[in-house]
This record gives structure tokens, sequence and C-alpha cells, in this order.
């Protein structure tokens, strides 16, 4: 009898001890208003957003967004390296292999709806918008990009633009340099720092895409935002007349770059014309956010900026935008999630860190600085083009051969070999 009571005490003090750890293990629990206990959901956020400025924004996004919802984890699963094209690799993998992240980073445009929408691996948000009535807080034409046959597949969270050339604002005083708005006016000022023993243009072509996107910009200013797009969509070839004298402006432009540009990233020729051994780069406003918060330069101080000559009224829009993968076990705490990417709040944490702006139109201007509110008022006032070299404009094949283009001609300068194959390659947009 004893034995057995003992036992009995036994099995209970078992039970008790089960009930304790039930209650204060890592399982991912959590208690509600009520004090009952509710599960733990998880989103796994895939990005490329690891470089400086890029990476605290999404820490703090990440921090924000656990601080409001004490039931979802978010777990970064961003990929670092070759500016987004290891995590593009990584993502083709696993969505081949139908392991979706939970949501994932993409640019608007081609990159979202030629690679994923075609492929039927994305989720339509339209009532996301409805619900949270987003539909006049971001730009029709933003709304586009991310859209086929009106089904809105994922939401923007900044914008950045690509047609923007900064500059050293000591070095342009000091050789009494003017802000060009023509191709003319600013090839004689390239002339004037070259004759001063300064390099005019910085580039980094480590990495193809920086040449695509100068390329890019010259064709938008010699063609404008109509036929610019029409480009892209076909609708004109590429041995037009326009495209061989954007080729050969674009050559113009080669002739004043850095001799050591193959060696350098976008970074090390930003940093160039920081230091002032470089007068200008065209870069996205990601470089902005460099200057300031790496180099902790100030705007209109340390650097000034334009855009590109002849593409004042224009805005060369490169978007990252997240959306609801097909196929993933969590759709409800995803939608948590992109709801919370759509708010005023959170693009305003997010993007003042990243030197981007919001892609809301009512965000909060104080947030930002003065270069921040000029690139937000011409959001809001210029006509919208998608960037070829970010995958907005065309398919990735077409892109992955125009890079390839623009990587021989940026050597040999042979303006009829790169329009020949800008034109082989046309059939892939």
């Amino acid at each position: 009898m004893k034995k057995l009571y003992g036992l009995f005490i036994l099995f209970a003090l078992m039970l008790v001890i089960s009930a304790c750890s039930d209650d204060s293990s890592g399982s991912g629990d959590s208690k509600d208003d009520s004090g009952e206990s509710k599960d733990t959901g998880e989103v796994e956020i895939f990005s490329w957003w690891t470089g400086a400025g890029e990476e605290d924004g999404l820490l703090a996004l990440i921090d924000l967004f656990e601080k409001e919802h004490d039931d979802i984890k978010v777990e970064n699963a961003a990929v670092s390296g070759g500016a987004g094209t290891n995590a593009k690799a990584v993502l083709a993998t696993r969505m081949q292999g139908n392991d979706p992240p939970s949501t994932f980073q993409v640019h608007g445009g081609d990159e979202l709806n030629k690679s994923w929408v075609a492929a039927d691996k994305m989720e339509p948000l339209n009532d996301l918008y409805g619900e949270n009535d987003w539909m006049d807080k971001f730009p029709q034409d933003l709304i586009d990009m991310v859209s086929v046959d009106d089904e809105i597949y994922s939401v923007p969270v900044d914008i950045h633009r690509g047609n923007v050339m900064f500059y050293n604002k000591k070095v342009f005083e000091d050789n009494d340099i003017d802000i060009p708005k023509t191709f003319d006016e600013f090839f004689a000022a390239a002339d004037k720092l070259q004759d001063a023993g300064i390099v005019p243009i910085a580039l980094g072509d480590k990495e193809a895409w920086t040449a695509t996107q100068i390329f890019e910009n010259v064709l938008l200013g010699v063609l404008g935002p109509d036929d610019y797009i029409k480009l892209f969509d076909g609708e004109i070839d590429f041995d037009d007349e326009r495209v061989v004298e954007a080729a050969e402006k674009f050559g113009k432009m080669l002739d004043y770059i850095d001799e050591d540009h193959a060696s350098r990233n976008w970074q090390d020729s930003a940093q160039l014309v920081a230091n002032g051994d470089a007068a200008m780069i065209n870069m996205g406003d990601w470089a902005k956010g460099y200057f300031s918060n790496d180099l902790d330069l100030e705007t209109n101080v340390d650097f000034g900026y334009f855009t590109m000559p002849e593409t004042e009224d224009d805005f060369t829009i490169i978007t990252d935008t997240f959306g609801l993968p097909k196929g993933i076990d969590n759709p409800d705490e995803v939608k948590e999630f992109l709801t919370f990417l759509g708010s005023t709040e959170a693009q305003d944490t997010f993007n003042p860190l990243k030197g981007s702006i919001p892609a809301r139109v009512d965000a909060d201007e104080s947030e930002y600085d003065e270069y921040g509110t000029d690139a937000m008022e011409d959001f809001k006032n210029t006509r919208l083009v998608p960037s070829l070299a970010h995958g907005s404009a065309a398919s990735e094949g077409f892109l992955t051969k125009a890079d390839q283009a623009v990587n021989i001609f940026v050597t040999q300068k042979d303006v009829d070999n790169f329009i020949s194959a800008l034109q082989n390659a046309a059939p892939e947009m």
C-alpha cells in the first residue's frame, strides 16, 4: 500500500512539473489581455537589406512591428551581397522548390509582374488595399506598377529616384560650375572639371547595373518619358535614331569617368565624390543615405543634387515592395505585416534611415531633410517612369543581356555593336 501511495505521489509530482514546464517554456506562446495563453505566429521577411542605412531601417521596422504585435515574431532572413543578386538567386531556388518565404522584397514593375505574378506565385491584395483605404494614398502610376489585370500584388514601402546626379559642393564652387540643365551644358562642365585635374564622373561598375543606370537616364533625356516607355514596351526599336543618339551621348559621358571604375562598387565611387576626388555621381538616392548616415555629410552643404540633364520633369522610379506568396501557412500574420508596411508610421520610420522617401503621398514631411522633401514633391508632380537597371522596365532576361551589352560598351564604346546587342535582346522584353 505504501508503495502504491508513493507511486501516486510521484505521478502527481510529474504532472505538476510537466504543467510548470509547459507554462514557462520558450515555445512561442504568449498571453492576451485576459491572461490566457495564445499562439505566437512568425513572419519571415526575406530581403537584401544588409547595407548601411537600409539594414538600420529594416531593424527599426522589425522592432516597431514587434512592439505593436507581441503575438507575431519576425525572422529577418536578409541575404547580403551583389546588390540583391545573391538574394534573388536564393529566392528563385526557394520559390521553384515551393518553399516561399512569408514575404519578400521585390522591385515593382516587371521584376514582380513578369517573374512571380506571371508564374502564378502571388496572391492578389486588392482586399488589403480596400480595407486600409490605400487607393488614394499611393499614386496611380505606382499602383499600376504592382498590378496585373487590375489585381494588385504588392505593397510599396519606399521610393528611390534613379535620375539624380549628386555632386561635391566645394568642387563645383571652387571651379565655378553651374548646375547643368542640358547635355551640352553638362559636357561643358565636365570639360572644365577635367581641365582642372578633377574626375568629372565617378563610376563604380564592378557590378554592371551602375553603368546601365546612367544609360537609362540618358535614354530618358533623349527620348522623353512617353517614348522611353514605348521603347521598353516594344513599340520603338532599339535601332531608332534617337536610341543611337542616346548611346553616343552615353559613350561621351564615359570619356569623363575614373580610370579604376571597374574595380569599384557604387560606395567606393560615392566616396570619391565625398572626398572631392571626383565631382559627380549618377546614383539612386540610396547614395544620399550613404552620404548622410555613413559619411556624416550635410545635404546642400557638403553635397548637392540635380536631375540628369533634360530629365527635370521626370522621375525614374525604383520601389521596393512586399507581397503575399501563394502556399504559405500564415497568410493572416503576413497580411498584418503588410498592413504595417503600408502605414505612414512604418514608412516614416524606415525611409529617413535608408535615404529613400515614402511610397505614400500623405507621409510626414517633417521627418525628412531638404533632399527628402524635394524628392517627395517631385514624386507627386513629375512623370514616373520605370527603371531598366533595377528590373522595373523590362524582364530579367532582357536586363541580363542589356547589362552585358553595357559592360562591353563601357570598354569598347562601339555604338553599332551596342545597338545591335540591344536589338537582338529585345524579343525577351
